[in-house]
């Protein structure tokens, strides 16, 4: 099972954005049924930074909530994809004026 782009979500966001909302209810509640049964016993975290809280969904986001100073690292592929978006109205000059900071990756991505 794929979590990105997963085909059965993305019919549920067309469903909603339709105004059919027990259509989307009910392909959105297949997808979270899915991920349920193949994910009770395997790591569905994409995150590859060192964490405490990897796989803890609900208290990485509290965390997270909390401080309100970056997102999970899980959600940084969706935003960049979308401030890559608004960066091509500069020629991605911001780029320029970025240096990400140096993270403590898992053993496996090191």
């Amino acid at each position: 099972m794929i979590i990105e782009n997963n085909p059965k979500e993305i019919a549920a966001m067309q469903e909603f954005h339709k105004g059919n909302r027990a259509e989307g209810l009910k392909l959105q509640e297949e997808f979270a049924s899915e991920f349920r049964e193949e994910y009770k016993d395997k790591d569905h975290c994409s995150c590859k930074k060192a964490c405490r809280y990897h796989g803890n969904c609900k208290e990485c986001v509290a965390i997270h909530r909390a401080h309100q100073e970056h997102v999970p690292n899980c959600m940084r592929p969706i935003l960049n994809k979308k401030f890559k978006i608004l960066s091509e109205l500069t020629e991605h000059t911001l780029a320029n004026e970025i240096e990400p900071p140096k993270e403590v990756l898992r053993k496996e991505f090191q």
